[in-house]
């Protein structure tokens, strides 16, 4: 069972809604996934998160704000910057543009934040969590989502836990460091999502990750069409 620190994915990210649904992404059709930010019919935000992520872990499809090309470019733009500005601060973790910009995805492997079957945060992954903390904190119209994965080996159930607690610690940790918990969710999805083979250490390895995804708040879309407006 998932654990959600604040009600994000259907209220505070939603403006302009596509569905008053609260469904995953995953429900979506391959047409709506595929809708971009600067669509010149207006577009979905995050559409295509569930599928990128993983069923589990995609936002809702209640993000849904419908924004203009001009409005969702500088979106975009927004989004690319801070992209760029975490690839120099948080070198320790992977940083990918997702959705055709419309989100970033920041992944560290479980080995940077973690011990062996342990959720206490190291020394290292501390440092590296507050640079990230510190990023987040100068780009406020942002919204996060922590999403703990664990590999396959032992239990379903202990690693379901354990990926939830994982996700709790750096929620936990951010919190500590300012940033807004209406801004945060948290959730572990145990070993239901792996990006690479369980079958050998390697990939076992690279299933053992948090993934932190940050999103366009609705701060951010209203700023946006707003300014789009005024041109």
């Amino acid at each position: 069972m998932k654990r959600v620190h604040a009600i994000v994915g259907c209220t505070a990210l939603s403006i302009a809604l596509i569905t008053s649904s609260c469904g995953f992404l995953g429900n979506l059709n391959n047409t709506t996934k595929g809708a971009g930010i600067g669509a010149g019919t207006g577009a979905a935000i995050g559409a295509g998160i569930g599928h990128t992520a993983g069923h589990k872990s995609g936002m809702g499809a209640a993000i849904g704000a419908v924004v203009g090309g001009v409005a969702g470019g500088l979106i975009g733009n927004h989004m690319d910057k801070q992209a760029k500005e975490l690839e120099s601060q948080v070198p320790e973790a992977k940083v990918e543009k997702v959705n055709n910009g419309e989100a970033i995805r920041v992944t560290f492997d479980s080995g940077i934040l973690f011990g062996f079957d342990d959720t206490v945060l190291s020394k290292e992954s501390k440092e590296a969590l507050t640079r990230f903390a510190e990023n987040m904190n100068a780009n406020p119209d942002t919204d996060i989502k922590i999403v703990g994965h664990t590999d396959s080996t032992g239990k379903h159930s202990y690693n379901m836990k354990l990926s939830e607690r994982r996700a709790n610690s750096v929620y936990n940790f951010l919190r500590q460091y300012n940033v807004s918990p209406t801004r945060m969710t948290s959730m572990g999805v145990g070993p239901d999502e792996p990006i690479a083979d369980n079958s050998t250490e390697v990939g076992r390895a690279k299933n053992r990750r948090v993934e932190i995804f940050i999103l366009p708040s609705i701060e951010m879309i209203q700023k946006a069409k707003k300014e789009a407006n005024d041109k």
